[in-house]
């Protein structure tokens, strides 16, 4: 009975994730409802015996890996929401941009820049700044629909590759399944594909496009210092896991206390009307407070014994093509409770596999518009991207991802 109460409250709260932008109730809200009422249900009807000290004890378990998660991301966002308040990325851009270029040139110009720029930031960002570039151009809405799909093609990406591009990848490095070495690998088959795309997306684009160039806001030290803290501490990140084996957590949360002291001493003199410790409330909460909710369901749902089922698809056909459909089901599925539940389900792959896995749960999610955060947030700010509007472009993402997923499999030989 506990079980079948359990499941139902579990699905319910995917629908609702879904279902979204039809019931206008925020997923972080609907996730961390549901994800605590599971848990207390657990407490108060122990399955199969448990005492409460074994329900607490995995409770204790699923917590550590949402601490962990939930710190990472809060110190790289804080960063970001630093540098983007200050127009830095923005004025970085303006600056770099040609007065005038062709559309074929613009397209693999906005593809690389989206790839690079999720790598080092949170997608949403990545998104939000490579928008507003091809936005300002005042395109036609059908061509202002493939510069968006190639945006969110190249953002999801960009980030898995790298700890700190995408969360999967992060849970499934922070899970021991692959090394930064390994992730590595990624960059060319996931930079070909995204090429691959921007060729197939150029095909009639033959006008020209002029930038309007932009009043510069004033960049100052700190702003540059911090910039490069930043930088560093991606850096550092990758250098000392690697060489060292030192947790990305401890790292980047020593690189925002750095940050925190060297601007305290650079605005010391200063009349400033912020502080830099406030920043930290101007990251994305809501994405924050999602994870929290998912990471509980799906701990729930490895209590009531279900994450088992995920292995029966891998006992079906071998893992190299049951990866790549759980990276299409990601598109209908969010990945990170589909990447939470199978991690937590401990099915036995090699480094190749898990590595084409995170390439399939990372990228996979851009064959529907409603499959990541960086198509849900171009749907919002682009009218023209509507579901259908989005899905006529769903043979070229289907060949790019498909092309960047044999290329991963690929890369992973190398392991």
């Amino acid at each position: 009975m506990v079980t079948a109460i359990i499941l139902t409250l579990i699905t319910l709260a995917f629908v609702l994730i879904v279902i979204e932008d039809i019931i206008h109730v925020n997923k972080a809200k609907t996730t961390l409802f549901f994800g605590t009422l599971c848990w207390i249900i657990l407490f108060i009807s122990p399955l199969h015996g448990q005492s409460p000290e074994n329900v607490q004890h995995q409770l204790d378990h699923n917590i550590l890996e949402i601490a962990t998660l939930w710190l990472f991301l809060m110190a790289a966002m804080t960063f970001v929401a630093y540098l983007n308040s200050k127009g830095f990325i923005q004025n970085i851009v303006h600056k770099i941009m040609p007065s005038a270029i062709s559309e074929r040139k613009l397209m693999f110009l906005i593809g690389g820049f989206s790839f690079l720029f999720s790598s080092i930031s949170d997608n949403i960002t990545a998104t939000l700044i490579s928008l507003a570039v091809v936005m300002s151009l005042k395109l036609d809405p059908k061509k202002l629909i493939k510069y968006a799909t190639l945006i969110i093609f190249s953002v999801n990406s960009g980030g898995v590759s790298l700890i700190t591009g995408d969360v999967t990848t992060l849970m499934i490095f922070l899970d021991d399944k692959v090394t930064i070495g390994h992730l590595l690998l990624l960059v060319v088959p996931a930079l070909f594909s995204v090429a691959l795309l921007a060729i197939m997306l150029s095909f009639g684009l033959n006008g020209q496009v002029e930038f309007t160039k932009q009043e510069d806001r004033r960049i100052e030290k700190t702003d540059i210092t911090i910039a490069v803290i930043f930088l560093s501490t991606i850096v550092g990140t990758l250098t000392l896991s690697v060489l060292y084996h030192v947790p990305p957590l401890l790292t980047f949360l020593f690189g925002l206390s750095l940050m925190f002291l060297v601007a305290q001493f650079l605005m010391r003199k200063k009349d400033v009307n912020k502080k830099i410790i406030d920043y930290i409330r101007e990251i994305e909460y809501d994405t924050l407070l999602f994870f929290v909710g998912v990471l509980l369901l799906v701990g729930a749902l490895k209590e009531v014994g279900m994450l088992s089922k995920f292995t029966h698809l891998y006992e079906l056909m071998p893992a190299q093509y049951a990866n790549y459909l759980m990276g299409i089901l990601s598109a209908a599925v969010d990945n990170v409770p589909l990447t939470a539940a199978l991690l937590k389900a401990e099915i036995v792959m090699s480094p190749q596999q898990w590595l084409s896995f995170t390439y399939a749960t990372g990228v996979g999610g851009s064959m529907l518009i409603i499959g990541s955060a960086a198509g849900i947030i171009a749907m919002s700010k682009v009218k023209a991207l509507t579901f259908m509007s989005y899905l006529r472009m769903s043979v070229y993402l289907l060949i790019a991802y498909t092309i960047g997923y044999m290329g991963s499999y690929l890369a992973g030989s190398f392991i």
